[in-house]
């Protein structure tokens, strides 16, 4: 099941991105920026590392725990509430 309880895109944020002058691939690229840029900063407050200083290790290594989590104790568990299924089915 995709829960939506973190919410890294608003319903106002998306609508200003529909608004913009963008092509559809851009308006793809600006919602997946503004999405990473609230994932990025979860991380960097979790680690308790400031965001223009997380590197690729740390932040791969945050999704690791993240997926171990999911693995172990259910997708509840976990930060992300995502299963691989649930994207199949997009």
């Amino acid at each position: 099941m995709l829960d939506q309880t973190a919410q890294f895109l608003t319903p106002e944020e998306s609508a200003e991105v529909d608004k913009a002058l963008l092509t559809t691939p851009e308006k793809f690229l600006a919602r997946l920026t503004l999405s990473t840029s609230k994932l990025l900063k979860y991380i960097s407050q979790d680690l308790g590392v400031p965001m223009e200083a997380l590197t690729t290790a740390q932040i791969i290594a945050w999704f690791e725990k993240d997926a171990k989590l999911k693995r172990e104790k259910g997708v509840d568990a976990s930060f992300l509430k995502w299963s691989a299924e649930d994207l199949s089915n997009l």
